[in-house]
């Protein structure tokens, strides 16, 4: 029997091809948007890298720097780089464990790898 927003009550079971068309869309635009704010933490973080050693490294700037400048800027962002990575490690791990623990209370199968399988 036919219903008034489709043909039958089986055919409601599987998407529409135009249905899945669009639901690929939405799923490139989420990517699209997903990459430009990963690009946009990438440079606003290399900005804040830059300014924060700048400043300690370089302390009366001219035309060129010294090479202890060089080497106080050089260790000064793999230092910063280094506690990112940490601190963002650190935060994913923490998500993971929170999500795996509300799925384990809401009953739900955790379908997410543990922080130890990342590491």
């Amino acid at each position: 029997m036919s219903s008034f927003f489709g043909s039958s009550a089986s055919a409601s079971s599987s998407p529409a091809p135009a249905q899945q068309s669009i639901a690929a869309q939405v799923e490139g635009v989420k990517q699209r948007v997903q990459n430009e704010l990963a690009l946009h933490d990438a440079q606003e973080l290399i900005n804040k890298i830059n300014e924060k050693c700048f400043f300690k490294c370089v302390t009366k700037p001219s035309s060129s720097l010294s090479s202890s400048e060089e080497t106080c800027l050089s260790r000064c962002m793999q230092r910063y780089m280094e506690a990112y990575n940490i601190v963002n490690r650190t935060y994913r791990n923490r998500l993971m464990t929170e999500r795996a623990n509300s799925q384990a209370a809401a009953g739900q199968p955790s379908d997410l790898l543990t922080p130890s399988k990342l590491a």
